[in-house]
This record gives structure tokens, C-alpha cells and sequence, in this order.
């Protein structure tokens, strides 16, 4: 389980001031869960913060048990694995090369065997087999970011973080990376947090949602109790109609 309770955190960014909280959640081990709300609900924020990417004001995160500001770097990487939105890679670095930097909380940078085999596994389950051989340069957005998430699944922590993993993905490639997302988290056993701008990703992928705005949590819960109408329509101040679609419910914007 993911414990968040009562955190804050106030920042300048290049937009101006950025509050987040109080926030109190928590997250239950297994299955998908996804953050949704509108540009700077904080969102991403929130998840870098429970992946101590930023610091906290006030407050406590725990992890499976963890207090997140308190565990060693190398203890908290055995348990939780992050991806970033901003990924700043080295050019000349094969994708295997990439996969296997995830192995290093485990390897300390010397792969044995079994790390080989996460690393295999971890392309494998992304479909990038073709690719492993080729430099990250030579890909394109999309391809580098299923290489990304390989990175992090290779880490092989029972928690994974991913910040708007859709990025650079179109429609196509955006179902397959929420369907293997989904693989990961019921056939592995991975219990994994998502932003994601499309609510309706969530709602046909993610087990509960997270709905934010201004910093804050309007609603958390099971996908049936966020699809809503009038729930997403207060959090995305704009008229939402949720339908029933062959797959589950949709919410259409107005």
C-alpha cells in the first residue's frame, strides 16, 4: 500500500507558485491505478513526490511500509521504480544498454545471468526485440519511450510510478503500452500508479482512479464511482457526459 498523509508542498515554478495538499490517500497494493485531472492539478507532482523526486513540506509518504524520506536510496529502489516525464538520454546507448540501468539497484552495475533475464523479460513483455540492438538516437519517440518503460519494469520493484507514459505514443501504440501496463500489474504482480491526460485510458485500463484538482484530491475509488458526470465535469470545469461504450464507460467532452 501507498500511505499519503496529510502532505504539502508549496514551490515556484515557471508558471508561478505551486501548492500542493493536504493530501491524505491511500493507494492499495495491485492492479492500475490512474491520476487524472487537469493541467496543474498536480498530478505529476504528486507522483514525484511519493517517488521522492522532490521533497515534501510537511507530512509522510509511506511505501509497502517505507517512510519514503526516511529508507536509503538503495533500499527504496528494491521497492519502488520511477519514470520520469523529462527522460534525458545518451544517444549511444543501445535499448538493451538502457534496459539494463534498471537492473542496477540489484547489479551495482555488474549484470549477472539473472539480471540478463530481467532484462530479457523486460523487452520481451514491451515488444521491442527488433529494437534491442539499436541506439536510442536511431528510434522514434514513441519507440524510445516503450524502451523507457522496459528500463523501469526490468527493476523489477513490486511499485512502479510512471508519469504520462503515453507521451510521444499515437492512439494505437497508446492501447498497446495501457494493455501491457495492465499485464504487468495482474499477470506480474506489479502494483502501478499512472498520470494519464486521457480519463478514458483510465477508465477502460486502471482499476481505480484519482481525480485532482488545484493540488487536492476531489475523489478517489474504483473506475464506476469516478466515471461520473457530474463528479468529472467539477474536475475538469467543463461539461462531461459519461455513456456507456462497448468496453465500459466513456466520458465525452462538451
Amino acid at each position: 500500500m501507498i500511505a499519503i498523509d496529510t502532505v504539502r508542498k508549496r514551490y515556484r515554478s515557471a508558471d508561478g507558485t505551486v501548492e500542493i495538499g493536504p493530501v491524505t490517500l491511500e493507494i492499495p497494493a495491485g492492479g492500475v491505478t490512474a491520476l487524472v485531472g487537469p493541467n496543474g492539478a498536480g498530478k505529476s507532482t504528486l507522483l514525484t513526490m511519493v517517488g521522492r523526486l522532490l521533497g515534501i513540506d510537511e507530512g509522510a509518504i509511506e511505501v509497502a511500509g517505507y517512510d519514503v524520506s526516511r529508507t536509503a536510496s538503495k533500499d527504496l529502489a528494491k521497492v519502488l521504480s520511477v519514470l520520469r516525464q523529462e527522460n534525458h538520454f545518451i544517444t549511444r546507448l543501445t535499448v538493451r544498454q538502457l534496459v539494463g540501468f534498471g537492473r542496477f539497484p540489484h547489479s551495482q552495475g555488474r549484470l549477472t545471468a539473472a539480471d540478463e533475464q530481467k532484462i530479457s523479460e523486460a523487452i520481451d513483455f514491451l515488444g521491442l526485440q527488433e529494437l534491442e540492438s539499436r541506439y536510442l538516437d536511431q528510434l522514434s519517440g514513441g519507440q524510445r519511450q516503450r524502451a523507457y518503460v522496459a528500463m523501469v519494469l526490468a527493476q523489477d520493484t513490486e511499485y512502479v510510478l510512471l508519469d504520462e507514459p503515453l507521451n510521444n505514443l499515437d492512439m494505437r501504440h497508446s492501447v498497446q503500452m495501457m494493455r501491457r501496463l495492465h499485464a504487468a500489474a495482474h499477470e506480474l504482480g506489479r502494483t502501478i500508479v499512472v498520470v494519464l491526460h486521457d480519463v478514458n485510458f483510465a477508465a477502460r485500463y486502471a482499476d481505480r482512479i484519482i481525480a485532482m484538482k488545484d493540488g487536492r484530491v476531489v475523489e478517489s475509488g474504483p473506475v464506476a464511482e469516478i466515471m461520473d458526470g457530474a463528479l468529472l465535469s467539477r474536475v475538469f470545469d467543463t461539461d462531461v457526459q459519461v455513456i456507456d461504450g462497448p468496453d465500459g464507460p466513456l466520458a465525452v467532452y462538451y
